[in-house]
């Protein structure tokens, strides 16, 4: 049993994580950033929720950099094969959900 109360959450580097569950080869993972990430493509599918903060999600489509604003409660799932980037917009909170492992 495990009560988080994410708002509170802060790592000592952007995207710190604090692992919340493993299941099956699934973690759950809080994450905390002010900084990008890196292009990349997952493993497999990834479900990233923001939950405190604003995220701009940069992803190719067809070749095209397409890049959309993320806010709280919002929910960007990338398929196998989406190359992305989040960029947040200041302090951001991030669950995401994705094949253990991943990059």
């Amino acid at each position: 049993m495990k009560i988080i109360r994410s708002k509170d959450y802060t790592a000592d580097t952007a995207w710190g994580a604090l692992d919340i569950a493993e299941m099956n080869g699934i973690t759950t993972r809080l994450h905390w950033t002010d900084q990008p990430y890196i292009w990349h493509v997952n493993d497999g599918e990834e479900v990233f929720v923001v939950l405190d903060g604003a995220v701009d999600m940069h992803y190719k489509q067809a070749g095209d950099i397409q890049i959309v604003r993320l806010e709280i409660g919002d929910i960007f799932h990338a398929t196998i094969g989406t190359e992305h980037v989040a960029h947040p917009v200041g302090e951001a909170r991030l669950l995401v959900v994705e094949t253990a492992g991943s990059v």
